[in-house]
């Protein structure tokens, strides 16, 4: 059955009857529904594009959160890493100069850790990189914690040993130069003529002139490792003084040390000759650091005021010619 409506028309002044079939009204509903229903979902995509919902707001503080507990825990690594840095700094040119021994080397210090898969389980993980790259910066603090931590350890037993140390290096004048007249210094460290072959050779140690039977002293405490003649040096001895120390006394007119013997710092162990290949009596004198020469007039510091070490340093610049 079909619905009447009316319809006013102006001309007339009067309600036309319009007659309107299902059909017609069903269109009419339907494009009311789809009008409603576009303009919904356009709503709906612009409230989903613009617009958080509560859930994604809470996401959203949730993960500012984490970035800036990252930044704040990625601060504290680096300032970590920068006072471990510190203290291998101190370690290596500090305490182990004063110690004297060989600094941690930088490759041992900052090695890497892990293998290459070592973090290919958190590749899987939102924000690898960041995660990767803290792991791995705290792998490497944890081992340069741990080589840090043994040092430590190491320069605790050398500093235990520090007296020890102080006792054994050479550091007196293994001759008496009181007597000015008789005792002095002909030859210092470095290049010189050499006296019998006439050719320009290196002066391993130092000359002290003096009247044959002058007392010589170990300048440290150490062990007798040589005592016997032998045609360059003479009568001579060596003493190992540890802490990679050694000292050569040469030219000995008697030996009184013997190998094995251990010897206490200002011990006469010998008294000065004219043996070996000499040209007159005096005391061939060498400092050596891991076996090799070192000048000994930096070790005079033990029986020496600074205005005798410096007159004594001026007397050796000035000699140029060895005795041997």
């Amino acid at each position: 059955m079909r619905k009447a409506g009316y319809h006013f028309n102006s001309d007339t002044l009067s309600f036309d009857k319009i007659e309107s079939s299902l059909r017609k009204r069903l269109w009419r509903l339907f494009k009311k529904f789809f009008s409603s229903f576009s303009l919904a979902i356009v709503m709906l995509y612009l409230v989903y594009a613009f617009i958080d919902s509560p859930k994604e707001k809470l996401l959203k503080r949730k993960y500012e959160e984490v970035l800036t507990q990252y930044s704040l825990l990625s601060n504290k690594v680096e300032h970590l890493d920068n006072v471990l840095k510190d203290m291998g700094s101190r370690d290596d040119n500090i305490y182990r100069v004063i110690f004297e021994t060989d600094p941690i080397p930088s490759s041992i210090r900052r090695a890497g850790s892990g293998g290459v898969d070592q973090y290919e389980h958190l590749r899987q993980i939102d924000n690898a990189d960041l995660i990767i790259g803290t792991a791995k910066k705290i792998d490497e603090l944890s081992k340069a914690i741990y080589i840090q931590s043994k040092s430590f350890d190491k320069i605790e037993e050398l500093a235990k040993n520090k007296i020890d140390m102080l006792a054994s290096i050479p550091a007196i004048l293994p001759v008496s130069l009181k007597d000015k007249n008789t005792h002095q210094v002909t030859s210092s460290f470095g290049y010189r003529m050499h006296p019998i072959y006439k050719t320009p050779k290196f002066h391993a140690g130092m000359d002290f002139t003096g009247t044959i039977g002058t007392p010589i002293y170990a300048t440290g405490n150490g062990v007798v490792i040589e005592s016997k003649f032998d045609k360059g040096y003479g009568r001579h001895v060596v003493i190992d003084h540890g802490f990679s120390y050694k000292t050569l006394y040469a030219h000995m007119d008697k030996i009184l040390a013997k190998k094995g013997q251990k010897i206490k710092r200002g011990d006469v162990i010998g008294y000065l000759g004219n043996t070996g290949l000499s040209t007159g009596p005096h005391l061939h004198y060498e400092v050596r650091k891991n076996d090799k020469p070192i000048d000994p007039i930096n070790f005079y510091f033990n029986d020496l005021t600074p205005d005798e070490f410096e007159l004594l340093v001026e007397t050796a610049n000035n000699t140029g010619q060895s005795m041997d």
